[in-house]
């Protein structure tokens, strides 16, 4: 569904992506995990069109996507959640989803996505009418997930959705995108830095560092490497 080959991003000079290449099969769920500052808001950025690349390609549904402007790739099927939730704090719950709902897709199944997002989400249902900006951050987070799903995606893109977030509301979201896939088999990509849960929900997970991949794989086999179990999950050679 979704192929990034030799991606390469630089900010004033200073390289942000070096090379990135990775596959998004339809229906599986694909984490990117890596330390603040590897690259991974930048890499959905430019998946979205709002960075531009200095090199590779990126194609969508056998679509070249670097030849379709930013404005035409929530109409083709992507819906980026970003960083921060960026939710419209002036708007209300309802109006955020429904910006959501501009794709034709979205405006076309509109009336059965909301009732999905209320079976997600049934705290967005009760507080329909109540300013976005008045929500708690883990409200907003669900608000921004709800809003991504309105536009009725074929690729989910959800960037670090636990930033921010006490340990059991991060937990309950986590619960939720897991659902979502699950259930409504959606083709999810996750970045995120509680790498223990985001593997463990994914079909095949990729390690960024320094705007380069440096390992990718099944679940299994990424939790079982040392630089991995190291790193990022606090377990030194003696645990192992």
């Amino acid at each position: 569904m979704l192929e990034v080959t030799g991606l390469s991003v630089a900010y004033g000079g200073l390289r942000a992506l070096s090379d990135v290449s990775l596959a998004v099969g339809e229906g599986q769920f694909i984490t990117v995990v890596g330390p603040n500052g590897a690259g991974k808001s930048t890499l959905f950025k430019t998946i979205s069109g709002i960075v531009p690349p200095q090199g590779g390609g990126i194609r969508f549904c056998g679509e070249d996507l670097l030849a379709r402007p930013a404005s035409d790739r929530a109409h083709l099927g992507i819906a980026h959640v970003p960083e921060g939730r960026q939710v419209f704090k002036s708007l209300t719950v309802r109006e955020n989803i429904e910006m959501g709902a501009f794709p034709e897709a979205g405006r076309r199944h509109y009336a059965r996505t909301l009732e999905r997002i209320h079976a997600l989400f049934p705290i967005l249902e009760q507080r329909h009418a109540q300013l976005a900006g008045t929500l708690s951050g883990g409200e907003q987070q669900m608000l921004a997930i709800a809003r991504g799903l309105a536009s009725g995606p074929r690729l989910l893109m959800l960037d670090e959705p636990s930033m921010g977030l006490a340990p059991a509301v991060a937990d309950m979201i986590f619960d939720r995108i897991s659902q979502i896939h699950r259930e409504d088999g959606l083709t999810i990509l996750l970045v995120e830095q509680r790498v223990a849960e985001a593997l463990e929900l994914c079909d095949r997970g990729y390690v960024l560092e320094t705007g380069r991949i440096v390992l990718d794989g099944p679940y299994q086999t990424l939790m079982n490497d040392d630089r991995v179990r190291r790193s990022y999950l606090g377990i030194g050679d003696e645990e192992s």
